[in-house]
Order: C-alpha cells, then sequence, then structure tokens
C-alpha cells in the first residue's frame, strides 16, 4: 500500500497537533507545581471516570507517586488493598 500525498498531510497535521498540545501544556505545566500535579484544579475528565472511577480524588496520583518512591513498584498494589 502506497501512501498518497493526502495521506502524509494528515499524519503531519496529526503530529503537528500533537506537538503543539505538547508544548502548550509544557508551559502551563512549568507555572507552578500545581499546575503540573492537578493541572491548576480545572482538569476535565471525560465522563468523570478514571481508573475505574472509585479511586477519582485529586490528590491519588500524588499518594501512589509516594508510595512507589518509597516502596518501589510493589507500592502500586498498596493502595489497591486498601480499596
Amino acid at each position: 500500500m502506497r501512501l498518497t500525498l493526502a495521506d502524509w498531510v494528515v499524519v503531519a497535521l496529526y503530529f503537528l497537533f500533537n506537538v503543539a498540545v505538547g508544548l502548550y501544556y509544557k508551559s502551563r505545566a512549568s507555572q507552578s507545581t500545581t499546575e503540573f500535579f492537578l493541572s491548576g484544579e480545572r482538569a476535565l475528565v471525560a465522563g468523570g471516570h478514571v481508573d475505574g472511577g472509585d479511586h477519582v480524588r485529586r490528590g491519588h496520583p500524588l499518594v501512589v507517586t509516594g508510595l512507589v518512591a518509597r516502596n518501589g513498584i510493589a507500592g502500586n498494589w498498596l493502595w489497591w488493598n486498601c480499596s
């Protein structure tokens, strides 16, 4: 299968869009630690569900990061035991 010019244009636009989104959020994340970790506490979650929906707390990613930093990758399993 050969890609046409239109195919390559779509691929290029896709990558440019992703780079633009990445640069936008990089500039936002560098403003403060709240922006970096919590998206300025303004993050929209599609449908309101992440990770099954019952662990959607703003501090959850920070807790898991701390557990993994303290206990290694096995620390990720500790919070599942609390469910």
